[in-house]
């Protein structure tokens, strides 16, 4: 390939773009045949013939040995989800504690710098890991603060903090609390970021300088770091970031057009406003869940429900975390969704905005980890920046830079940063292989993880592979395609910003107190959850005595009852109808955004 088929699509004249009806009749299409073509997946791997073929008549036997189990399985599923209410009203009266499964002591608290800030470096000195090797490059993991709790790198065994002290790697930790010091900035957090990896380096004098990895939010804000301070880091590790927000795929990928569906970022402001300035993270972690209806409504109290032997303690853990939501200050809140999610000002480009960071002054190599199958960050939010800031692949060489990517095919958003079995594969090559990253000559790489067989010294076969700009596009149509209807929804949220500044922030500040904001933040639904199904609800009296009964009394139903499989057919229906309205509603949602902005792009002659 020559290099001018190397060149990155913002230099592709969009002028070509098909006209508005061609684009809906076109995603309409395309639609149909993801929303088909899921739905007879769906139903070929619910109605296999292998499965058919377990659904038999039960006998009266059947009927006994299933109804008992499920009376069993019911109470003490119900007294699961009770004590998932008590854990989470306990953590808010402990005032929100750091959820991590490893010793530490606190090395410099963010509430004591000039500019305070609700962060902390931690020293991880866990008695039952092995022992670090002082000398070996320190590894500084920095908690995502995305709405949900803190502790997500090290909250179980199997985790980014785990994996980093089975390595020998000292290794440090950035979290938060639960609510933001009072005039708190994204800049300011850096700021104090910045101070903590220093204190890091100065800790090592002897070693090279920290890996410093970022989880989602952590991640952009790491790279946005790594900009103003690209001395700071001695390797970057990112998972599961945006940095590209306008990127995605045609019928995929609908997070991205939240923004203009909802006339841009003056919802973000009314969240603020009505927290007395301070921002309820439920807000975000409710969208996160309402992207996998099929999960969230039903399948994991599904898989709860049919495992509750063995799956409570791992279901209370993660919900311990999940279910409880943080705060962020009104002015980190609009600047995200303002600059970031709506206004693309991270990378830049060509003809876009930019909020002044040049990522191109990042110096060490940055590895990027992503994953097919997450629904919040698609690989191309998160690997086409590359793209933005080298056109070519000679752009990249000259430039002296080391980028290299990881793309998981199926796991989902959290899974990149809970799951147990990408901890031990993933990430564990990942760290395992910093030496031979820090050594890889300027240019792109994919990063390759064969698994060999079970009998093998190592599981797994890790290579680096060249690969050209090009290739992060792969077959993908061109995401800078959507540059003008994004670039519209910018303009249309910052009218509607400065409208509801004008109309309405002024009295609705005046109305709101903390009281007030306090119990707006009860009322929302994804609390309410938790409250209502506690001890505190005494119309679940009886629920804690009749589950301790049931676990004296287990009687587990025969795994080849056919009950059981008649239940996992109506469960797997269940997800399969919900999965078919998601889809639906995902199609509409595309099709609504580009009827809108394409037409509003087309009346005011923007192309």
């Amino acid at each position: 390939m020559n290099q001018a088929g190397n060149i990155a699509a913002h230099d592709i004249d969009l002028a070509a773009a098909p006209g508005l009806f061609d684009h809906l009749s076109h995603l309409q299409q395309l639609n149909l045949h993801n929303v088909l073509g899921a739905v007879n997946a769906r139903q070929a791997s619910t109605l296999a013939s292998s499965r058919l073929e377990q659904l038999r008549q039960p006998s009266a036997a059947d009927w006994q040995d299933y109804l008992t189990d499920l009376g069993q399985r019911s109470l003490l599923f119900w007294d699961t989800l009770r004590q998932r209410g008590d854990n989470t009203l306990a953590h808010e009266r402990a005032g929100h504690p750091l959820l991590l499964k490893f010793e530490y002591e606190v090395l410099q608290a963010g509430e004591q710098l000039p500019r305070p800030v609700n962060y902390s470096l931690l020293k991880i000195v866990d008695a039952s890991a092995s022992a670090s090797d002082p000398d070996q490059q320190p590894v500084v993991i920095i908690d995502p603060r995305g709405g949900h709790g803190s502790g997500i790198g090290g909250f179980k065994q199997d985790s980014l903090i785990g994996e980093s002290l089975r390595a020998g790697h000292p290794t440090y930790f950035i979290s938060f609390s639960h609510a933001p010091s009072p005039g708190q900035t994204l800049a300011d957090i850096v700021q104090a970021e910045a101070q903590f990896i220093e204190l890091v380096s100065a800790r090592h004098p002897d070693s090279a300088k920290p890996v410093v990895i970022g989880n989602c939010q952590a991640g952009w804000a790491l790279m946005s770091l790594a900009a103003s301070r690209p001395e700071l880091p001695g390797l970057i590790i990112i998972n599961g970031a945006p940095l590209s927000y306008w990127a995605g795929t045609h019928g995929r990928n609908p997070l991205r057009y939240c923004g203009g569906l909802l006339g841009g970022g003056w919802m973000a402001r009314l969240g603020s406003d009505l927290g007395n300035s301070r921002f309820d993270g439920a807000w975000l972690v409710s969208n996160f869940e309402s992207l996998d209806p099929a999960n969230a409504w039903w399948g994991k109290y599904y898989h709860l429900f049919s495992e509750v032997d063995g799956e409570a303690e791992r279901f209370l853990d993660f919900e311990r975390w999940w279910g409880s939501p943080t705060l962020l200050n009104g002015e980190e809140i609009e600047m995200i969704v303002d600059q970031l999610f709506i206004g693309n000002q991270l990378s830049g480009g060509v003809g876009r905005k930019s909020n002044g960071l040049d990522l191109k002054r990042i110096e060490v190599p940055v590895v990027v980890f992503c994953s097919c199958g997450d629904n919040i960050t698609s690989p191309q939010q998160a690997l086409d920046w590359i793209t933005d800031l080298y056109p070519s692949d000679l752009a990249l060489d000259d430039a002296g830079r080391t980028i290299v990517y990881l793309r998981h095919a199926s796991i989902g958003h959290l899974g990149i940063f809970v799951s147990g079995e990408v901890a031990r594969r993933e990430h564990r090559e990942l760290l395992g292989a910093v030496d031979t990253i820090n050594a890889l000559p300027p240019g792109l790489y994919e990063m390759l993880i064969e698994d060999l067989p079970e009998d093998a010294p190592n599981p797994y076969r890790v290579s680096f592979e060249p690969r050209r700009i090009a290739d992060i596009h792969g077959d993908v149509e061109t995401p800078q395609a959507d540059d003008r209807e994004f670039a519209l929804v910018e303009r249309t949220s910052t009218f509607n910003n400065n409208l509801y500044d004008a109309c309405v922030r002024p009295w609705l500040r005046q109305l709101i107190n903390e009281p007030g904001a306090e119990l707006i933040r009860r009322a929302h639904p994804f609390h309410q959850q938790q409250l209502l199904w506690s001890s505190l609800n005494p119309a679940l009296w009886w629920v804690a005595a009749g589950a301790a009964k049931a676990r004296r009394d287990r009687q587990c139903v025969r795994a080849n009852n056919p009950l059981l499989a008649w239940q996992d057919l109506y469960s797997d229906q269940l997800q399969d109808a919900l999965n078919g309205y998601r889809d639906q509603r995902d199609a509409a949602q595309e099709m609504s955004f580009y009827g809108v902005y394409g037409a509003l792009n087309g009346l005011l002659g923007d192309r």
